[in-house]
């Protein structure tokens, strides 16, 4: 089935962004970061009506929505978007009221913010918010655009849980189901900067058909027609293959041992890289054989 929606992922570390700056109003131009002149610009671009699209921005993650939803919004209106307010939905019970289901039938683009991803999936999951969700990125120029928890809970299967430092331990790393805009992957965020490479060695080794998305801070992928990816953003987003696993120890070492993989394959992707989810190939935008 053709995928007529863009889904937007990003690796976070923007949840307070240059605007929580408190000389913002005369050096805007100066403290834009690169989420903001980058992959923010990239969504409006990308976006149905460009300046003019409704954005609508999802706090649910977080736990200081009131500070990260203007941040977002300010940023919004220094690219040129006018069109863009906040659903601060914090109650089951607000996921189905008409008003909130309204604003998202006509939005253009919904942007998930970072914070927990769990608290995104259990308060959104199996309402009509989340079933109308669904239906706009399948059958309409639509796009959903996620940051950090956003991005995480994106997919079908989803990483809420695990330490870094202990994530190659089998159990250590805790998957729940996701949003379901996309299936046959896992995303992590804060990726290379916090250390998560085993979080994603775990869970691909899991599941070996399942593709790992390790996503950098300030790194994002567009995704267009549910498999084609594109790097964007300034940092690295690492893929994580387990098609190839030739063994592991996994069922047979107990809880809380070391886990053993031969023969995991990874691809690196900076900004413009692509990969394609249906031929797994993968294209350097800058090859030194081109």
């Amino acid at each position: 089935m053709k995928i007529h929606g863009k889904l937007i992922i990003i690796g976070g570390a923007v949840d307070k962004g240059s605007f929580s700056e408190t000389d913002l109003d005369k050096n805007a131009a100066k403290n834009l970061n690169f989420f903001e002149t980058g992959i923010l610009k990239r969504i409006i671009g990308e976006a149905k009506h460009k300046e003019n699209s409704r954005i609508e921005v999802v706090t649910t993650a977080s736990k200081i929505p009131k500070e990260i939803g203007p941040e977002y919004v300010k940023a919004l209106h220094y690219l040129g978007a006018e069109n863009v307010a906040i659903l601060d939905i914090v109650r089951r019970e607000q996921a189905m009221e008409a008003e909130i289901l309204e604003r998202l039938k006509v939005a253009d683009v919904v942007m998930f913010t970072g914070g927990d991803q769990l608290r995104l999936t259990s308060i959104l999951g199996g309402t009509p918010f989340h079933d109308i969700l669904l239906d706009k990125y399948h059958n309409e120029e639509f796009i959903y655009a996620g940051t950090s928890a956003g991005a995480a809970a994106a997919s079908s299967s989803m990483i809420y849980q695990g330490s870094s430092s202990e994530a190659l331990l089998k159990g250590e790393v805790k998957i729940t189901s996701g949003l379901g805009l996309i299936d046959g992957v896992i995303i992590d965020t804060h990726f290379v900067q916090r250390g998560r490479i085993g979080r994603l060695f775990q869970s691909v080794v899991g599941n070996p058909k399942v593709l790992g998305i390790g996503l950098g801070e300030d790194t994002g992928l567009l995704i267009k027609n549910n498999n084609e990816m594109e790097a964007i953003g300034s940092g690295l987003v690492i893929l994580v293959d387990g098609r190839e696993i030739k063994d592991t120890n996994l069922t047979q070492v107990e809880l809380g041992q070391p886990i053993s993989i031969n023969h995991l394959v990874t691809h690196v992707l900076s900004m413009h890289d692509t990969f394609n989810l249906q031929t797994f190939k993968m294209t350097i935008k800058s090859s030194q054989y081109e």
